[in-house]
């Protein structure tokens, strides 16, 4: 859940600990706990405290898990009950994302998915209705407490261990090489023409130029490298859309329900893939003899489709979401990506000559990415909303791949999606020191941490 985007202005911060001044109590003598009983509480402004405000309720979990509908949207983050029913469309990274939480704790992926922490807590503010009765755990109660607070403490070492500082000369490098294989890519069409040795060879740079695009704006997506998330989301538009031609809201609705319900069916986007397709082991099927057709039918897509999911399914997908909402400012970054390759190549190529280079780099993107994707979730696990903690939500349904320089570079870091996945803020440069971490921490709440070569990851996205 994303809402640092905006700033709110005055008021205090909610999430921290308010008083009591009273409860009411049932004729035993025991609070009410079936979101009756009323409470009233301090508000802590400019750090004074005494200002009295609005009685807030209590609330059962069971209460709570009731208000888990489009229309009526209860979460909590650290025992505090919010109704984003209203905000639900204001949200920065997609109304769909709230609701997927609806009725559930929100406290480990609202940690997860947002930077700046004080901004985000103004805006949780006026949805603050209430809190979790002090006799209700602080999480459902199928969940393990433990394991809930043995990942919290392992975010607070690796705080204290600095591994959310960003290493800026790692991104800057990253950002030259796209634009060096950019450049590059012109400087020697304009050198040796326009032939097709020299088309294909400097499609195969741009190739590799777009799909580190990619990477970088997954990275500024997550807001992982610089220290304002704002910061980040402009930087994303000029990665995204300019350097890719596609749109970042259209990325980040999609991505950021991903993350938040890894391999949930149907709440993630990813394996969400309609009737024709069949993913992993939970979509239902009647017959065998239709799951065999659609089986054979899927294998056949996938080998055609693999190739057109930049120029084709991203680029309607993109579009779609730039018309409908109107949002034209996203229009704008994704024009000028078009300009720009008209301005570098077209004096070769032509209007259509470079429409169609754009198509083949495209065309050649597509597996590379598709893959790389693809290797961590397709095979691990896929069900149905079974409100899991937060370890074993993308544990269950991701797999990391085995690391070398390579692998590292290849995969924009995504071979290490376990810990991408947990912390999607972390830099994707300090992975690696955090895996072994992670690892002990799956040993000892006996969750299996899936690690394989890379050729067996692409090839088990088939099989």
């Amino acid at each position: 859940m994303k809402l640092e985007d905006k700033h709110a202005g005055n008021g205090d911060l909610v999430g921290e600990g308010q008083p009591y001044l009273g409860e009411k109590y049932q004729e035993n003598g025991k609070p009410v706990a079936n979101g009756r009983g009323e409470i009233s509480v301090k508000q802590e402004a400019n750090g004074k405290c005494g200002v009295p405000r609005k009685s807030l309720n209590m609330y059962s979990w069971q209460e709570i898990q009731k208000h888990n509908q489009k229309a009526d949207q209860w979460l909590v983050i650290n025992r505090k009950v919010y109704d984003v029913t209203a905000w639900a469309n204001k949200h920065p990274g997609g109304s769909r994302v709230l609701n997927h939480y609806a009725g559930e704790d929100a406290t480990d992926v609202f940690r997860a998915m947002h930077l700046d922490l004080d901004i985000v807590k103004l805006y949780l503010k006026p949805l603050l209705i209430g809190e979790l009765a002090p006799e209700e755990p602080s999480q459902e109660r199928h969940k393990s407490s433990q394991l809930v607070e043995d990942v919290r403490e392992l975010r607070r070492t690796l705080e204290a261990m600095n591994m959310f500082k960003v290493n800026p000369v790692f991104f800057f490098l990253h950002f030259a090489q796209i634009l060096i294989l950019e450049t590059l890519a012109w400087l020697i069409v304009w050198h040796f023409g326009s032939g097709w040795p020299v088309t294909i060879f400097i499609s195969f740079l741009l190739t590799i130029s777009q799909v580190q695009c990619f990477f970088l704006q997954h990275d500024l997506g997550h807001t992982s490298i610089f220290p304002k998330s704002k910061w980040s989301r402009l930087m994303q538009k000029v990665v995204m859309g300019h350097l890719k031609g596609l749109s970042t809201c259209w990325w980040n609705h999609r991505h950021f329900q991903h993350h938040v319900k890894t391999n949930i069916y149907p709440k993630d986007p990813d394996i969400n893939t309609g009737p024709l397709f069949v993913n992993g082991y939970l979509k239902p099927i009647s017959a065998y003899l239709h799951h065999l057709l659609v089986t054979i039918f899927s294998l056949c897509s996938f080998s055609v489709g693999l190739f057109l999911l930049m120029p084709v399914y991203a680029n309607l997908m993109s579009m779609e979401m730039m018309y409908l909402p109107k949002y034209w400012g996203e229009f704008a970054w994704v024009s000028s990506f078009y300009i720009h390759y008209f301005i570098m190549f077209g004096p070769f190529y032509g209007i259509f000559g470079t429409i169609l280079l754009i198509f083949l780099v495209k065309f050649l993107e597509s597996p590379w990415v598709a893959y790389v994707t693809q290797m961590s979730h397709v095979p691990m696990r896929i069900s149905k909303e079974e409100n899991r903690d937060w370890l074993s939500t993308q544990v269950l349904a991701t797999c990391n791949v085995e690391q070398s320089f390579f692998n590292d570079w290849f995969t924009g870091h995504l071979n290490f999606q376990i810990e991408h996945h947990l912390f999607p803020t972390m830099p994707r440069h300090n992975y690696h020191k955090v895996a072994p971490l992670v690892r002990s921490l799956c040993a000892k709440h006996g969750l299996q941490y899936v690690n394989k070569p890379l050729l067996k990851a692409f090839g088990d996205i088939t099989r």
